[in-house]
């Protein structure tokens, strides 16, 4: 498509495909429930489709992306349209295959979760085995094409994951390239067709080339594009979340039509201005921040796009990555406070700022929008005090008291293989009601506690009964793990509607920091000491951790993310504190997202794990010698970070490690980490339930690696999204399991 006269080209790279209303997430459930058919599935995600195009043709955007809506996860869709299956899922078909592989099935292990690139977004990680024959499964993609130009006409844009990228975030044998090779003759024949369909323009995605420069991966992409040249179909090979790196020289001479990069992350525009642009190519510029949710800062902006156009003027503009990682639409934030609410921009105002940004004359728009951050400025929560904290940090508020080696011969003494669980408990329908009810004035204060109260008791009870050792209160009172601690620190928003998708039909509303944050009161020690009190065996006080609550919340933009990670180590600093005093002997806090938030380019990493380690460190340096320190990690690969981790000084650090197929805990033990480990023995994102032996089989990995007064035992993750009827049977066959295992040791 070439511009317009007085406008530049815009398109999208994806769009958010969970529903205003949380359709998709309800028909899945209602699915696997088996109180809906898989066609009244598929209506439901047909007609989010359909409303999504709707809404990009009413913004006016000149190309959208069709083709990346999904049931659950679009790399396991390209997975499925590959024919890439493991031998353990061969004997399903269709959708009971699918999901076998997202979920797992009985006595079937799901595909691996982990984070896509830097974000909070998980995919399921493809696995290509040796003997694996890739086959042409395209048609469900094309379906999705074919509904698109029946709609768009020849504004479709088809996205397709690259293969390079989709091997090179696979597990496969063999080197990349001749596992890319395998693909290729499958994504010719795809390519062809879409030009027999007389799509004009695709996008192809491929993140993987702002990662560290590979010979591996530049050898197969180079290949990869000389076949796709040979199609004839133009091409615009799309990147995002950071910049090109050593790999600009030799990716703007690729064959294709287009690139698009990333504007608001990296330093392609330095790239762009020391290296030039080929004249016969578009560049796309992905200059709306497709991961904030921040307006556009139309001078910045400007500032951006004039140097570019000092370069080439052959330009688009786009996001800079699909809209997938930001919520729909602002305006139905009507609970958020009017000065904050006007200088934020979901998906829906984004791409109303694509459509103002590539035409002229807007400039009422944009100074309107320059009032409206003044008035934000003016209004938003400075707290000098907390400002002066963090500057007048020492290097003594980062330091434990006592070493570990000496500090864990004063903490609680349990049994060999200590049995727990990570935190959350069912989050009920139930329980969703009680708080819904509390929020609507339906239930006083008093009435809302005292139900609580009776859940964390029951709780309390269940997990005596079974046998665990050391106890937590189930997190009944909390809604996610984020945003219950935010809504009790100032500086933070939160949205009524603001979701965004994290894996399969599992969504958060992000918290949005908006001012310094700081802690105004206790958040966890009445429901603490009420659990506590129940029992005579330890209960874990819970937190989350600075760093994940920074990386799963919409930073702002004004001061750096280290600077607002010790705002929040020193809030949750107090409350650890407040634990202690309370009688808390094990406080947990929780750092999930740590390594998400590790650059993309190794050479940046030394940064952001200082800041990070030292933020952790600031919120839990203040424990006494006797108080445990927890955290939790999951859904990521440590074996590179592993000496980082340790820095952390936590006394003892669960992770996931079911579905890596124990990968992760020999990353672990072969870096030779020296405190304790909870080994992650099942698999919480599955409906499956476990058996006895199986968890025994995991165990006994862990006494591979492990010294014994290492090991800890507990579930790969929270059991907030789990049932009862799993999570009951699951734990006593851990206990059981565990006796097991410590009968063996004692021999």
């Amino acid at each position: 498509m070439t511009n317009k006269s007085n406008s530049l080209t815009t398109l999208t790279l994806g769009y958010p495909r969970i529903g205003e209303k949380r359709e998709v997430k309800k028909a899945l459930e209602s699915y696997w429930a088996k109180k809906i058919s898989s066609d009244e599935l598929y209506t439901t995600i047909e007609d989010i489709e359909k409303s999504n195009w709707q809404k990009q043709i009413d913004a006016g955007i000149d190309l959208i992306a069709v083709g990346d809506m999904s049931l659950y996860d679009h790399i396991l869709d390209w997975t499925v349209y590959l024919g890439l299956i493991p031998s353990r899922f061969k004997s399903f078909t269709g959708l009971q295959q699918y999901f076998a592989m997202a979920r797992g099935a009985d006595g079937i292990p799901a595909l691996e979760m982990t984070k896509w690139f830097d974000t909070n977004y998980h995919y399921l990680v493809p696995e290509i085995e040796a003997d694996c024959q890739p086959c042409n499964n395209f048609q469900g993609f094309l379906n999705q094409v074919k509904r698109g130009q029946n709609i768009l006409v020849k504004s479709a844009n088809p996205i397709i994951i690259s293969p390079v990228t989709l091997v090179a975030l696979s597990r496969y044998e063999g080197s990349l390239r001749e596992n890319v090779e395998k693909l290729l003759p499958l994504y010719q024949s795809l390519l062809e067709e879409l030009k027999g369909y007389g799509i004009t323009e695709i996008q192809i995605h491929e993140p993987i080339l702002v990662t560290d420069e590979t010979a591996e991966v530049k050898e197969a992409t180079i290949k990869t594009y000389e076949i796709f040249n040979q199609v004839g179909l133009a091409i615009n090979l799309v990147t995002y979340f950071e910049d090109l790196g050593n790999n600009y020289g030799w990716v703007i001479n690729l064959p294709v039509e287009a690139i698009s990069l990333d504007f608001t992350r990296g330093n392609n525009l330095d790239l762009l201005q020391k290296y030039g642009f080929p004249s016969d190519k578009r560049l796309g510029v992905g200059i709306v921040d497709a991961r904030n949710v921040w307006q556009v800062n139309y001078a910045q902006v400007q500032d951006v796009l004039e140097t570019v156009k000092t370069v080439t003027t052959n330009i688009s503009i786009q996001p800079s990555a699909s809209l997938q990682f930001v919520p729909l639409d602002v305006e139905r934030e009507v609970n958020l406070p009017a000065h904050l609410r006007n200088i934020l921009s979901f998906a829906q105002q984004k791409l109303i700022e694509l459509k103002m940004l590539s035409t002229e004359g807007n400039g009422q728009f944009w100074q309107e929008k320059n009032d409206k951050w003044q008035s934000f400025k003016a209004l938003a929560p400075h707290r000098p005090g907390v400002q002066e904290k963090v500057k007048g940090l020492t290097v003594e508020d980062f330091q434990r008291t006592l070493s570990y080696e000496e500090r864990i011969k004063q903490q609680i003494k349990l049994p060999i293989f200590p049995t727990t669980t990570i935190g959350s408990f069912p989050q009920t329908k139930k329980l969703r009601r009680l708080r819904l009810n509390y929020k609507k004035g339906e239930l006083s204060l008093q009435e809302y506690q005292e139900a609580i109260d009776k859940e964390i008791a029951e709780c309390i009870k269940l997990q005596e009964d079974i046998g665990l050792d050391v106890l937590v209160h189930g997190e009944f009172e909390r809604t996610d793990m984020v945003e219950f601690f935010g809504q009790r620190l100032s500086g933070f928003a939160f949205t009524d509607s603001g979701w965004v998708q994290s894996y399969g039909s599992r969504y958060v509303r992000p918290p949005i920091i908006f001012g310094d944050v700081e802690r105004n009161e206790p958040m966890t020690i009445r429901e603490f000491k009420i659990a506590q009190a129940l029992t005579d065996k330890p209960v874990k006080g819970m937190l989350t951790g600075p760093v994940t609550m920074l990386n799963w919340s919409f930073p702002r933009a004004d001061i750096s993310r280290k600077h607002q990670a010790f705002q929040i180590a020193l809030a949750l600093q107090a409350e650890v504190a407040d634990l202690q005093e309370a009688g808390a002997l094990i406080i947990q806090m929780d750092e999930p997202a740590f390594r998400e938030g590790l650059p993309l380019k190794t050479a940046l990493w030394a940064d952001y794990l200082t800041w990070a380690v030292d933020a952790f460190r600031l919120a839990s340096a203040i424990a006494l010698p006797v108080t445990q320190i927890h955290t939790h990690m999951c859904y990521s690969e440590f074996g590179d970070i592993i000496k980082d981790i340790e820095k952390m000084d936590a006394d003892v650090i669960s992770i996931e490690n079911s579905r890596s197929n124990n990968r992760t805990l020999e990353e672990v033990t072969t870096a030779g980490y020296n405190h304790q480990i909870g080994n992650g023995v099942y698999d919480i994102h599955s409906p499956v339930v476990p058996s006895i032996q199986q968890m025994v089989k995991q165990l006994e990995e862990g006494i591979k690696n492990l010294p014994l007064q290492q090991i800890w035992v507990n579930p790969d993750c929270g059991l907030k999204t789990r049932h009862w009827n799993e999570v009951i049977p699951a734990l006593t066959n851990m206990v059981e399991a565990t006796k097991i295992i410590r009968q063996q040791a004692e021999k």
